[in-house]
């Protein structure tokens, strides 16, 4: 699969107030989050070897999205946890009295399973965040990535409702950044995205945005089928439909033209024509 990678020149001459805060945001966070946690190995508190292993999946029981908690209110018991599937050896599971599984679909979002997970859900967000962002407006675009991450994390979990999924630990951004993809295609589908590709050995080439992300979206639809555990691929699915249908309804309203006074003319179109801005 081809790989993007930021275009320097994408958001040239935007003004400074419209930088991509939100996204910058995130990406903090979601690193600030995994330095601190055991996934990462820095911190010495989770100890080491197989002591952090074990501390790693108390951590991730507690703050991940378990799709059988979500549908029951309530956290599973020792029994049901002892019960899940390709358990860690040599890590007895322990229930997590307290958690709130409502409260987990959003955790779940800043948590993250390795460095590579965590690097390529940041990669996309970098790419193709800012120029969604961009669009929504910062509150808006913070409301639909929580949103679309929530609803995706739902999604799987009645999708697997009666799986052996159902008892897995569900974590990462990559139902909201899914749905961020979308949005992007949605807003700009000709925008020329520049990508590594593994089979020309990592060739930088630039490719329209609908080639890029609807190749990826068809992977990912054709891997739900085929791929074995470890990765849910239907939570990148969902996102992504999401994201577009919530971005054809953004896309079809039109901006409100006040009409200038006569004499006048507006400061935002010379002329008081308007201006449409080309894709990044």
């Amino acid at each position: 699969m081809a790989i993007p990678v930021p275009h320097p020149g994408a958001h040239r001459g935007r003004p400074a107030a419209t930088a991509p805060a939100v996204c910058y945001a995130l990406i903090a966070l979601n690193t600030a989050v995994f330095l601190l946690g055991p996934a990462a190995g820095l911190n010495p508190l989770y100890g080491r070897d197989q002591a952090r292993v074990c501390a790693e999946q108390r951590y991730e029981q507690r703050w991940g999205a378990v799709p059988a908690e979500l549908l029951t209110g309530h956290p599973l018991t020792a029994d049901q946890l002892a019960e899940a599937p390709e358990p860690v050896p040599g890590c007895p599971a322990s229930a997590t009295p307290g958690k709130h599984p409502a409260l987990s679909v959003l955790s779940a979002l800043f948590l993250h399973a390795g460095w590579l997970h965590l690097l390529g859900n940041l990669l996309f967000l970098h790419v193709f965040g800012p120029a969604v962002e961009h669009r929504l407006g910062r509150p808006r675009f913070l409301l639909f990535y929580l949103a679309a991450g929530a609803l995706t994390t739902y999604g799987f979990a009645l999708a697997e409702a009666h799986s052996a999924d159902s008892t897995r630990v569900l974590i990462g951004a990559s139902g909201a950044i899914s749905a961020v993809l979308g949005s992007y295609l949605r807003f700009h589908p000709h925008a020329r995205v520049t990508t590594l590709v593994p089979l020309l050995l990592f060739l930088p080439l630039r490719f329209p945005a609908w080639l890029v992300l609807g190749l990826w979206f068809a992977l990912q639809w054709w891997s739900v089928h085929s791929a074995g555990p470890g990765v849910a691929y239907l939570v990148h699915v969902i996102g992504f439909m999401a994201g577009f249908l919530f971005a054809c309804t953004v896309a079809e309203r039109r901006p409100r033209r006040t009409r200038p006074r006569d004499g006048a003319t507006d400061a935002r179109y010379p002329g008081g024509t308007s201006q449409r801005s080309t894709p990044p």
